[in-house]
């Protein structure tokens, strides 16, 4: 018995494909629109404490409020939590960062670290 001779199950399988395809590209087209970021933002329970150039390589230990830590590394342009004071270290098995828009979050330190661009550095005081 031919699976496909069945019209259902051959329509089933086209709209499958399709979704599959749709979804690959247009995660494609997300990556291939995102740019290298400039700066590594951190903020400590939503208040902005640093930003560090990705274009210079550095080790800083990031203290949070309650007395956890997080090590940043920024090397060949991106930027990596190694080592974290935080129980389950999700953010030290999350991959390093690079392209704007992208973001390690440690929620028990309550320390996020966001990539951002040159346009997000630019401040506009006229508006």
């Amino acid at each position: 018995m031919n699976m496909f001779k069945d019209k259902k199950t051959r329509n089933d399988i086209v709209l499958a494909l399709a979704v599959i395809i749709a979804a690959a590209g247009i995660w494609l087209f997300s990556e291939l629109v995102k740019e290298e970021g400039a700066f590594a933002v951190v903020t400590v329970k939503g208040i902005e404490t640093a930003r560090y150039p990705l274009d210079t390589d550095a080790e800083i230990r990031l203290e949070s409020e309650n007395g956890g830590y997080n090590i940043l590394i920024i090397k060949d342009g991106k930027a990596d939590v190694t080592e974290a004071s935080c129980p389950d270290h999700v953010c030290v098995d999350q991959r390093a960062v690079g392209r704007t828009g992208e973001a390690i979050t440690c929620l028990p330190n309550k320390t996020v670290i966001t990539i951002e661009g040159f346009e997000e550095a630019e401040v506009d005081f006229v508006s």
